[in-house]
């Protein structure tokens, strides 16, 4: 599950501040609140704690509007990199041409400075 924006998931153990932050960056949960637990426990406890629980009331619940749709951002993505326009532009012998082109040049290049 991927959300818009950082908020406090339902799912969470405590308070949902690390298990929403692990679906806004689409990461697994457990491994972000090992991370979490590791950085809290390194900075001191008093800091992480504090800063755990201010984030636990700066941070809105989650609603339904900040889940996205899996289905829809891969439409858009398919939509944005998979166009036919983008297809007839950069084909795979052309960008093999281009490649070689600066080949050529660095050749060029390199001979001149010999």
């Amino acid at each position: 599950m991927r959300t818009r924006r950082w908020t406090r998931s339902p799912r969470g153990e405590i308070f949902g501040v690390v298990t929403g932050l692990a679906e806004w960056r689409d990461l697994p949960p457990s491994a972000t609140r090992f991370i979490v637990l590791l950085i809290v426990l390194f900075t001191g406890i008093f800091p992480g704690l504090f800063i755990y629980l201010l984030l636990a009331l700066i941070l809105p619940q989650q609603t339904e509007d900040d889940i996205i749709d899996e289905g829809s951002s891969r439409k858009r993505y398919e939509r944005k990199y998979n166009s036919p326009i983008m297809d007839a532009k950069f084909t795979e012998s052309d960008s093999k041409s281009r490649m070689d082109e600066k080949e050529k040049d660095w050749d060029e290049r390199f001979r001149r400075n010999e």
